[in-house]
Order: structure tokens, then C-alpha cells, then sequence
């Protein structure tokens, strides 16, 4: 029995937000490298994309995490957090 597209794309995943980025890392060197012919620079574009959108959502799910952690502790960041401007 052939697998769904989703099933497909559930299974081509990486297991972490690190391996993903390993990979697209990988994949943008080649690709910057000029190794690639035009077809399998298509693919890897596609597959870059599908990276970013896993990426972007791994991203999403930590950030609702830390809010719902956070509560009403949560602040609007500023520039002088981070040079220490309550001194």
C-alpha cells in the first residue's frame, strides 16, 4: 500500500530543529558551491523550503511554550536589557 503525502512528508522529517539545520545548511553550501545540476538544484530548494516551514514551526511551538511558562512575567525587550541599562 503506497504512503499518503502527508505520511511521506511525516517520515522525510528530521528528528530535531539541530538536524534540520545541519541539513539546510548542507544543502545551501552545495547549492552556493555551484555542485549541483539545475534539477537537483530544484529539489534542493524544495526540500530547503520544507526545512524552514519545519523550522519556522519548531520555532512557533518553543515560543508558545515559553509564554505559556512566562505567564505575566513576560516583558517587551528593549535594547537597554541588553547592554545592561538598569545600572
Amino acid at each position: 500500500m503506497p504512503r499518503t503525502s502527508a505520511a511521506a512528508a511525516t517520515a522525510d522529517l528530521p528528528a530535531s530543529f539541530e538536524q534540520a539545520m545541519e541539513e539546510l545548511e548542507q544543502l545551501v553550501a552545495r547549492m552556493e558551491a555551484g555542485e549541483l545540476p539545475l534539477e537537483a538544484s530544484v529539489a534542493a530548494y524544495k526540500r530547503g523550503s520544507e526545512l524552514v516551514r519545519f523550522c519556522a514551526g519548531q520555532l512557533d511551538k518553543v515560543d508558545s511554550q515559553v509564554k505559556l511558562l512566562e505567564g505575566d512575567m513576560l516583558k517587551p525587550f528593549s535594547a537597554a536589557d541588553a547592554a545592561g541599562g538598569d545600572e
